[in-house]
């Protein structure tokens, strides 16, 4: 699962990462992004657009947009063929911009668990492969929205919990930016879990546990 996570970084640093997508002059740092929150993506309707879709994904059949809150991740094992994300893993794809995510971790012998913040080595951004919708309320309004993919965890990720987010490599991000119908098997390749050993991890603040603490102060390693 991924409940939680991070945007960080500069204009400047998210340009060399995606060269060829046009940033604003200055974006918001966003330390505690959480959902039903607008993120930023890059999606395959238009590639050289940065966007800001709202979290968790409203299917064009829903009656209304509640369900968007349990749609926030997306198991990358049925994604083909669950109803609300099939059509979007065919046709609507996007980059989910991200520098890191949050993780609790339960402790042996303590009720509470620890929130640990995972990130790059090289401390880079990267993308989360994830889905869009456009759905139209009654009274004519429209609502893009989004999931992200998950994925069994890495070795790394395997000591936090039992789920990761899919981690899209910049090699694949034509393919899964493409504006065609692509197959199945093409992109089912590219949900795999990421390179342990390009990520690393530590234990956070406790200031995270509350989506209203978007604030700097929630990385300062326990």
């Amino acid at each position: 699962m991924c409940g939680r996570y991070t945007l960080t970084a500069a204009p400047e640093d998210l340009r060399a990462v995606f060269d060829w997508v046009e940033f604003p002059a200055q974006m918001r740092p966003r330390y505690n992004i959480a959902p039903s929150q607008p993120v930023a993506v890059i999606s395959n309707q238009d590639r050289s657009q940065l966007d800001f879709f709202t979290w968790g994904l409203i299917p064009s059949w829903a009656k209304d947009s509640k369900i968007g809150s349990r749609l926030i991740n997306a198991r990358g094992e049925t994604v083909a063929e669950k109803p609300s994300f099939r059509a979007a893993y065919k046709r609507r794809r996007c980059l989910i911009l991200a520098d890191g995510f949050y993780e609790w971790v339960k402790q042996p012998g303590q009720k509470n668990k620890i929130p640990h913040y995972i990130q790059m080595e090289s401390k880079e951004a990267f993308a989360f492969a994830g889905l869009w919708e456009i759905w139209h309320a009654p009274d004519g309004s429209e609502i893009k929205s989004c999931t992200i993919i998950t994925t069994e965890p890495n070795t790394m990720m395997a000591n936090l919990h039992n789920r990761m987010p899919v981690i899209l490599p910049p090699a694949s991000y034509d393919t899964w930016l493409s504006s065609e119908e692509q197959s199945r098997q093409e992109l089912d390749a590219l949900l795999g879990a990421y390179p342990p050993e390009e990520m690393m991890h530590f234990p956070v603040s406790t200031l995270v546990n509350s989506p209203a603490n978007d604030v700097a102060e929630v990385l300062i390693p326990a």
